[in-house]
């Protein structure tokens, strides 16, 4: 139904996508998996009408076609459900459903509100959320929206005479399992009219959901296969070009804490319905790992630790003094650094480069009497580009053009270049290939071993019980249990299931 031959594209100084074939049949999930840096952005961008080829031809029904804008594409049918979610927060879920799209409900001038909402609900039956069409969409959770993206790109049913090809973009990044589960049995009952192109780095996922399976590396093909003759030990070593590492949460570095030097405590601290009574101590080297459900309490008490959340009760110690002012600028300035589970949000600003980022939270140092001493920045930058092997072209490169894991090591790299010793890490590996994964794991053992005390929230319970010293299990904002986890004497995903529910 869909077809690319042989597609390139080029940008300054990077051959992103070289000769692409890939083809998609009415009612197929095709599965797409390759490191960050890749090329699959590229390529769903190219697919989206976002970016336009510099060579090769696109056919749709054996008909060339070529899109100049996504409107174009989705007026071929083609949408695409977003990694980092495209919805406006402070409109409503309707506003936000058919956003650009709204003159079908306009009369004389004035917009039937009445009608836009009976039509929203019906987007909304068909992937099963039933809410209120008139909330505003930040009341909404990560699910939520994940779910009203899809109703969005739902809406070219009625708009397009074709099939659908919709483009899945990391939609399980940061899901639950029961949540995954749901989202699957929707794309599964939508092929009746769509085909779905699924882009994750869970390797499960993929081989589950998808009919056939493209492996991309450097801007290239390297294989496709049928899910059901994949191996996935194959596919990953296609995918990093290497074997990989047995010892994937790097166990084998893992070295004793500092029991006897203590970076952060919370002593009976609670914040409203997020979490009561919660009491810690973080020691120098210790990557202590809070594990829970959506909802347990697990990424407010980070943002307590950092600032941007004041509790109602108990104390927070950093480094022996009493916080009094919960402000990021004070975080910052007692050396606490913050990697956001939305980095491209939180973490990161677009549009800025990378020597620019990782010098933000740190601009005093590098200023006499209000003017920056840029090459000074630029030295800095270069520095951890090769101390964290962060594939840019240069310094100077616009930190949203970079994959998410370099756009990982930047934000990493901005807070230990500024000498933070404590450091929150808010699922460090989301969205991330498994290469990426690994120079994640091992910035993570290099710092606690040059003494940093890390705060985790971890992506998997693996990953959890791979990287920790210590992990304390909460549920509904309350301790429930805590782990010592010495290597060899780390506790089962049983073990930390049975506390977390």
């Amino acid at each position: 139904m869909y077809e690319l031959r042989q597609v390139d594209k080029k940008f300054p100084g990077v051959h992103a996508l070289k000769s692409i074939d890939f083809k998609i049949g009415r009612g197929e999930i095709v599965g797409l998996v390759g490191e960050n840096g890749a090329g699959k952005s590229t390529l769903m961008k190219v697919i989206y009408g976002a970016y336009q080829p510099d060579g090769g031809t696109i056919t749709i029904d054996s008909v060339a076609v070529r899109f100049q804008n996504p409107r174009q594409a989705m007026q071929k049918g083609i949408g695409m459900v977003f990694q980092e979610q495209s919805l406006i927060t402070n409109l409503t879920v309707m506003e936000n459903i058919f956003l650009g799209y709204e003159q079908q409900f306009v009369k004389f001038g004035v917009v039937n509100w009445k009608a836009m909402a009976a039509a929203a609900r019906a987007q909304l039956a068909k992937v099963k959320l039933d809410i209120d069409p008139n909330m505003i969409t930040a009341k909404l959770s990560f699910a939520q929206r994940q779910l009203v993206e899809l109703a969005k790109v739902l809406t070219l049913e009625e708009r397009v005479d074709g099939d659908l090809v919709i483009l899945l973009d990391e939609p399980t990044s940061v899901l639950a399992k029961e949540e995954v589960e749901l989202l699957f049995r929707l794309v599964r009952e939508l092929t009746t009219r769509a085909s779905f192109i699924f882009v994750s780095h869970r390797m499960d996922e993929v081989l589950e959901l998808s009919d056939r399976i493209y492996v991309m590396k450097d801007g290239e093909v390297v294989d496709v296969v049928s899910a059901a003759d994949a191996n996935v030990d194959a596919i990953q070593h296609k995918m990093v070009g290497r074997d990989v590492d047995k010892q994937y949460y790097r166990e084998q570095k893992q070295e004793p804490y500092d029991a006897d030097r203590t970076l952060a405590s919370f002593d009976a601290v609670s914040l409203g319905k997020k979490y009561r009574d919660i009491s810690f101590d973080l020691r120098a080297g210790e990557v202590l790992c809070l594990v829970g459900t959506e909802g347990s309490g697990r990424e407010a008490i980070l943002r307590t630790v950092f600032g941007l959340e004041t509790p109602d009760s108990g104390s927070v110690t950093l480094k022996g003094e009493e916080v009094r002012a919960f402000t990021a600028r004070s975080g910052v300035e007692k050396g606490v650094g913050y990697v956001p589970r939305e980095r491209k949000v939180e973490g990161l600003v677009g549009g800025m480069n990378v020597y620019e980022n990782m010098t933000l939270s740190q601009m005093r140092r590098y200023s006499t009497a209000g003017v920056l001493r840029l090459g000074e920045e630029r030295q800095l930058a270069r520095d951890w580009i090769d101390k964290l092997s962060i594939k840019t072209p240069s310094e100077h490169k616009d930190c949203g053009g970079l994959s998410g894991g370099n756009q990982q090591k930047v934000v990493l790299a901005k807070w230990r270049s500024g000498g933070s010793d404590i450091i929150l890490l808010d699922h460090p590996t989301r969205g991330l290939d498994i290469g990426a994964k690994e120079d994640v794991y091992d910035m993570v053992r290099a710092m606690s071993a040059d003494g940093v005390g890390i705060l985790l929230v971890a992506d998997t319970l693996e990953e959890a019980i791979g990287l920790s010293h210590t992990i304390i299990v909460l549920k509904d904002g309350e301790v429930q249990h805590r782990f010592d986890c010495a290597p060899g004497a780390k506790p089962t995903l049983y073990d930390l299931v049975h506390y977390m529910i």
